[in-house]
């Protein structure tokens, strides 16, 4: 393999990068919002909640690609490919870290909300000021574990098409035929991408274990 198929491969990373990236910063912004509908005291608001995770935990990856990738077209909105798969992994991790930090949210002790009212504090500052920092904290170790699952799973995004790390690494193989080499270096970079994520997030996780222990 020379220095235009490990360019090539750069290239596919890259790629695999700018979804990761995108599909997180979607994910945490859209997650946020459907967390706080999770924990609305309006039924309604809750049961959207409920379904939008349910519909998104519930369905594989590869389906929502699929349809976020060929459905989009059809409904009329003509996006490039990056776009559709960004959408559709947006989507998915909202749905993910919707419920995470729905879990978080629930764990901060019920002591806060009831010295927070004691206080008179209004319900958005209750939950901004008090409870989100809390349930940020707690929420850590669950939300780095995700992102390196978010990491991975844009490999799928090589089924529609779309030319990220393992599409170069397929397209590459196919014309040098040495599958065993190349494939062995796009799982080296998957493993240096992801092997840092574990090990922060077990550290984090360890610290709070300490924290708490004490």
């Amino acid at each position: 393999m020379g220095y235009q198929e490990l360019t090539y491969l750069l290239q596919g990373l890259g790629w695999t990068l700018v979804l990761t990236a995108m599909a997180f910063v979607g994910g945490i912004i859209s997650g946020v919002i459907v967390a706080l509908m999770r924990v609305s005291r309006i039924a309604l608001v809750r049961y959207i909640a409920i379904g939008w995770i349910g519909l998104f935990q519930g369905t594989p990856l590869l389906m929502q690609l699929f349809v976020a990738y060929f459905g989009l077209p059809l409904l009329g909105f003509d996006l490039p490919g990056w776009a559709a798969v960004g959408i559709a992994l947006t989507a998915h991790a909202s749905a993910f870290l919707g419920e995470i930090w729905r879990g978080a949210i629930e764990a901060v002790p019920k002591g806060q909300t009831e010295a927070a009212d004691a206080l008179g504090l209004h319900t958005r500052s209750l939950m901004f000021d008090v409870i989100m920092p809390q349930a940020f904290k707690l929420s850590l170790p669950a939300t780095v574990g995700f992102l390196v699952q978010l990491l991975k799973g844009t490999s799928l995004a090589a089924i529609v098409g779309f030319i990220e790390l393992t599409r170069a690494g397929s397209i590459v193989s196919n014309q040098i035929y040495q599958p065993l080499l190349v494939f062995g270096v796009v799982g080296a970079m998957y493993f240096a991408m992801c092997w840092p994520l574990s090990l922060w997030g077990r550290r984090i996780e360890r610290r709070m274990s300490a924290g708490l222990a004490r």
